[in-house]
């Protein structure tokens, strides 16, 4: 069974994903973690502010698999692409349209109003980035290419998110999904002409 600092975390980065950083209480977060209300603070002094960094740096780092799962040796660019965004509807239907990303559920609250949480997410945002790069690197773009593309998938993604989550309808996923499709064929067919976008 996993331990209380893990359970208040796993709980809080469910409950941000699907209600908000301001949407989500404490109370709610230490009952959905099964813990007492005290151990909290004990493992957080700083509050819920603490917390909420913590549990955005911690969830943030582990999306950067997903750039593992889905774009493999065996596997080509395109599909990987198509991959993940087909994955990333099954999951919101899954879901009833709950579960999205909640680095940039907490980022688009607290963009203006909270630098330390705002910090947060724009590092995990960094380091996606930075991995995506390397990872697409790996087919044959170059970086300045693999950085567009990278950048290209997670901002189609996450906008994307967020109208299928308000329509309560995949196709916006759907349709992000074969723009980045087309854009990383683009790519491909410079980079095969010579010009790898460095």
């Amino acid at each position: 069974m996993a331990g209380t600092k893990d359970r208040i975390m796993a709980a809080s980065a469910e409950l941000f994903r699907r209600n908000g950083y301001t949407g989500t209480g404490l109370k709610q977060i230490v009952t959905a973690a099964n813990a007492p209300f005290g151990s909290l603070y004990h493992f957080f002094p700083g509050g819920k502010e603490q917390l909420g960094e913590e549990v955005i740096r911690t969830s943030g780092l582990m999306y950067i698999e997903l750039f593992d799962i889905f774009f493999t040796p065996d596997t080509d660019l395109v599909s990987g692409i198509e991959a993940a965004f087909a994955g990333a509807a099954v999951t919101l239907r899954e879901t009833d349209f709950a579960d999205a990303c909640p680095i940039a559920t907490v980022a688009l609250e607290v963009a203006s109003t909270n630098e330390q949480l705002r910090k947060a997410t724009a590092d995990v945002f960094t380091a996606w980035t930075v991995a995506g790069t390397a990872k697409l690197s790996d087919f044959g773009l170059g970086e300045a290419a693999a950085r567009t593309l990278t950048l290209t998938i997670v901002t189609s993604l996450e906008g994307a998110f967020i109208l299928s989550r308000s329509l309560r309808d995949t196709e916006p996923l759907a349709v992000a999904g074969a723009a980045c499709a087309a854009v990383a064929r683009n790519l491909l067919a410079e980079a095969a002409r010579g010009n790898p976008g460095d």
